[in-house]
């Protein structure tokens, strides 16, 4: 049985809006749902453990997909969604792949969390796919391959747009745009239309672009794996 580790965000506070963020549902549920179906097993993990906060927004009707409606009946997911393992007590070993599902939160904590950053890089450096999705790239922000070069350089990468981000309304609020920071790390970036499917794969590393790409950068890390 191949094994999966999926990395959520533990921030909850969107900036200084007084408002809530965290993971996105879709984003979680779709890939999760889409591997789970296939006979991956699948680890949760955040920088805190326990509970990841979810996105206010991502639970609002017109965010609604079949993964999320079918995550709302899912008792037994939302109990292992409670209790997920500390990021500093997991390492690459025993598992075939990395996931980081989006949300606004990774901006905050896992794009400058030392655990996660350690292991993607563990993974990485072990042959191991590295895959995120919508804000989730972040997480390579600070992320370098052995010769200490930023893992996402020359490198085919994508995440969410900054006309997306203009378009929620949060482009002032973010610590930085996902767009702009994988272009500065030398990322080859690039990206669909607003709001439409689009993935890059490049060897082990692949991205999406939004939370409509989260089902097909689980297909490609399957592919990847099997």
């Amino acid at each position: 049985m191949k094994k999966v580790l999926f990395v959520l965000t533990s921030h909850d506070k969107l900036g200084d809006t007084g408002k809530k963020t965290g993971f996105w549902i879709e984003e979680f549920a779709a890939p999760y749902y889409f591997l789970h179906d296939k006979d991956v097993e699948i680890t949760l993990a955040s920088p805190k453990g326990g509970q990841p906060p979810i996105d206010p927004s991502s639970e609002t009707e017109d965010a609604q997909t079949e993964a999320t409606k079918r995550f709302h009946k899912d008792e037994a997911l939302q109990q292992k969604l409670a209790s997920t393992l500390k990021l500093a007590s997991v390492d690459q070993e025993g598992f075939d792949a990395i996931f980081y599902p989006g949300g606004h939160g990774p901006l905050w904590d896992l794009a400058e969390d030392k655990d996660s950053i350690a292991l993607i890089e563990s993974f990485y450096n072990h042959n191991k796919p590295v895959s995120a999705v919508c804000h989730a790239p972040a997480v390579f922000k600070h992320v370098k391959d052995k010769d200490g070069n930023y893992l996402v350089k020359g490198k085919k990468v994508t995440g969410f747009t900054n006309s997306e981000e203009e378009a929620v309304q949060l482009t002032d609020i973010v610590p930085f745009l996902v767009e702009d920071m994988l272009k500065e790390r030398g990322g080859l970036y690039a990206k669909g239309d607003d709001w439409s499917v689009f993935t890059q794969e490049d060897g082990l590393l692949i991205t999406g672009q939004n939370p409509a790409s989260s089902e097909k950068v689980a297909e490609i890390l399957l592919a990847k794996i099997s």
